[in-house]
C-alpha cells in the first residue's frame, strides 16, 4: 500500500509542476527567443505588470486533442499565459502567447484560455492586453483550432466599447490570428514582428508576386496601411507604450479617465501668437499648438505614420485626459482625404465610448479633390467624420486657428455638428470656400467686364475675405462662441472642459446607428 504524501511532499510536487510550466518550451528555446532580441511570454508580463501582482489562471490546462501525436505532446500552459495584475496600480487582464511552446500556435485550449481571460475583463471592468507571438493556428487540431479563433473574435466584440483593448504584436501574427488585434482598440507592433493574412510564400504561389516579410507585414508597412497604432523598436518599448496609453484611459466605459498630477497653470502663453503664419498658404506643425495646450508638453500621438495630414492622440489639460483631433498644415495643407477621415472617425468613436472629451484644432482647406479620391469613395469616408462627431456625446471643443472651408469645416466639428464650444483665433477664415475661388464665382461677370480684370479681381477677393472669411461674420451668426487671443487658448479650453465635465446628452433609443461603412 502506497504511503500518502505529506504536505511538504505535495508542495514539492506543486513546485515541480509549476517550474515545468513556467519554463515553457525549455531553456534552449528560451535562449533562441533571447537571441532573436525578444522577451519570453512571462518576461513580457513581468515587464508590463507592477511587481508581485500577477495572478495566473489556467497554468495547468492541457490540450485534449489526441490525433497526429498530440496525445503525447508536452505543451506547458498550452502555449499561452493568461491572468491578471495591475499596471500603475490599476487592474488589467492579459494573455501572452509563448512562442517557445509549439511556436505559440493557437489550439482549442489555447484560444479558450484567451477567450476566458477576455470575458474576465468584461466582468471585472478592467482593460485587456493581448501580447501576440504565434505561428498561427495549430494545424494538428484542425477545425477545433479555428473554432478557438472564433471564440476569441466573439469575445473581442463583446468587450468593444466596454473596456479598452490593446494588442501588442511582438512576433509573427499571421492568418486568422491577425483579426483579433484588428478587433481591438490599439495595436502596438515591434520592428521584429510581422502581421499579415497571407505570408510571402503563399502570395508568391497564388499571385506570382515577390515580396519580403518586412514589406508585406512589417511594422512600418502596417502603420502605413492604417492597421497599427504605434511602432516600437523592441518588446521593452512596446510595453512602455502600452503603459503610457493605459495611463490616459479609464478602466471601462462607466468610468471617467483618471486625473493625474494636474498642471494647474493656465497663464497666457504669448508664444502661441507666433505659431500660425499670417500667410494662409504657409505650412506649420500643428503639434506646436498641442504641445503648448497640454500639461507638461506631454502628448501621445496615435497612428503618427498613417494619414499624417490629420494628427490624433491623447494629452491632459489640468490633469484630465483629452483626445485631440487636429489638421496638420505641414502635410498636404491639412486637407481631409479618405485615410484621414477613417483615422479621425475611429479616434472620435473611441473617445466617445470611453468618456474622453475631444478638442479639435481646425486649419483645413477642404476635402482632397481628385479622381482617385472620388473612385476610392471619399464621400462615404468623409461622411464618417460627420457621423462620428454628430453621434459623440462627450464634451466637444473646437478651436479654429486658420482656414475652415466648406464641408471640411463642418467635418471638423462645427457648431452644427454638436460642438459645445467653438473658439476662433483672429487668424481664422471661416467660409464656404477660399476667397480667391469664391470671388471667381460670385464676381465672375464683374471681373470679366473690368478695364483691368486682374486688379479688379484682387480688390474683390479682398472684399470677399474681409466680409466672409474673417471669424467675425461667423461669430455674428452664432457659429463661433468667442474670438480669443491665441495666448489664452489653454485658459479657454480648460475652463470649458471644467464647465462641461457634467455634460449629459441623451439620444433616441435604438440598437445602434447605421453609419457609413
Amino acid at each position: 500500500m502506497a504511503t500518502k504524501k505529506n504536505m511538504s511532499e505535495l508542495i514539492r510536487d506543486l513546485d515541480d509542476h509549476r517550474g515545468r510550466v513556467e519554463l515553457g518550451g525549455g531553456q534552449a528555446r528560451i535562449d533562441k527567443q533571447h537571441a532573436q532580441g525578444k522577451l519570453t511570454a512571462r518576461e513580457r508580463i513581468a515587464a508590463l505588470l507592477d511587481p508581485g501582482t500577477f495572478q495566473e489562471t489556467g497554468a495547468f490546462r492541457r490540450n485534449r486533442t489526441t490525433a497526429f501525436g498530440m496525445d503525447t505532446a508536452d505543451l506547458p500552459a498550452d502555449g499561452v499565459v493568461t491572468g491578471s495584475g495591475t499596471v500603475l496600480g490599476r487592474a488589467v487582464n492579459l494573455a501572452s502567447q509563448d512562442f517557445t511552446v509549439a511556436g505559440g500556435s493557437a489550439g482549442e485550449t489555447h484560444s479558450v484560455k484567451v477567450a476566458e481571460a477576455l470575458r474576465e475583463s468584461l466582468k471585472s471592468g478592467a482593460p485587456f492586453v493581448f501580447i501576440n507571438d504565434s505561428g498561427g493556428a495549430r494545424v494538428q487540431e484542425g477545425i477545433d483550432s479555428l473554432s478557438g479563433y472564433g471564440k476569441v473574435f466573439y469575445a473581442n466584440v463583446l468587450l468593444s466599447g466596454a473596456v479598452p483593448q490593446i494588442s501588442i504584436i511582438a512576433g509573427p501574427c499571421a492568418g486568422g490570428a491577425a483579426y483579433s488585434p484588428a478587433l481591438t482598440d490599439f495595436i502596438i507592433q515591434t520592428r521584429k514582428a510581422h502581421m499579415f493574412i497571407t505570408g510571402p510564400n503563399v502570395i508568391k504561389q497564388v499571385t506570382g508576386e515577390d515580396v519580403t516579410a518586412d514589406a508585406l507585414g512589417g511594422a512600418d508597412a502596417q502603420m502605413a496601411s492604417g492597421v497599427v497604432s504605434f511602432v516600437a523598436d523592441d518588446d521593452e518599448q512596446a510595453i512602455l507604450i502600452a503603459k503610457k496609453l493605459l495611463s490616459f484611459l479609464p478602466q471601462n466605459n462607466s468610468e471617467e479617465p483618471p486625473v493625474v498630477e494636474p498642471d494647474e497653470s493656465v497663464r497666457a502663453d504669448e508664444s502661441l501668437r507666433d505659431v500660425v503664419p499670417l500667410e494662409d498658404r504657409k505650412g506649420y506643425d500643428i503639434r506646436e499648438i498641442i504641445w503648448r495646450l497640454v500639461d507638461r508638453r506631454d502628448f501621445l500621438e496615435v497612428q503618427a505614420g498613417f494619414a499624417p495630414n490629420l494628427v490624433v492622440g491623447f494629452g491632459r489639460i489640468v490633469g484630465r485626459t483629452v483626445g485631440f483631433i487636429a489638421n496638420q498644415p505641414s502635410v498636404m495643407s491639412g486637407v481631409l482625404d479618405i485615410n484621414s477621415s477613417d483615422k479621425g472617425s475611429k479616434f472620435i468613436r473611441f473617445c466617445n465610448a470611453f468618456n474622453i472629451p475631444v478638442v479639435n484644432l481646425v486649419d483645413v482647406p477642404g476635402f482632397l479633390p481628385g479622381v482617385a479620391q472620388e473612385a476610392g469613395g471619399i464621400i462615404r469616408h468623409g461622411a464618417k467624420m460627420l457621423y462620428a462627431y454628430s453621434a459623440a456625446t462627450v464634451p466637444k471643443i473646437t478651436v479654429v486657428v486658420r482656414k475652415a472651408y466648406g464641408g471640411s469645416y463642418l467635418a471638423m466639428c462645427s457648431k452644427d455638428m454638436g460642438a459645445d464650444r467653438v473658439f476662433a483665433w483672429p487668424t481664422a477664415e471661416i467660409a464656404v470656400m477660399g476667397a480667391e475661388g469664391a470671388a471667381a464665382v460670385v464676381f465672375k461677370k464683374e471681373i470679366a467686364e473690368a478695364d483691368d480684370p486682374a486688379a479688379r479681381r484682387a480688390e474683390l477677393v479682398q472684399e470677399y475675405r474681409d466680409t466672409f472669411s474673417s471669424p467675425y461674420m461667423a461669430a455674428a451668426h452664432g457659429l463661433v462662441d468667442d474670438i480669443i487671443d491665441p495666448a489664452l487658448t489653454r485658459f479657454h479650453v480648460a475652463t470649458a472642459l471644467a464647465l462641461l465635465a457634467s455634460k449629459r446628452e441623451t439620444r433616441p433609443a435604438k440598437k445602434h446607428g447605421l453609419g457609413p461603412a
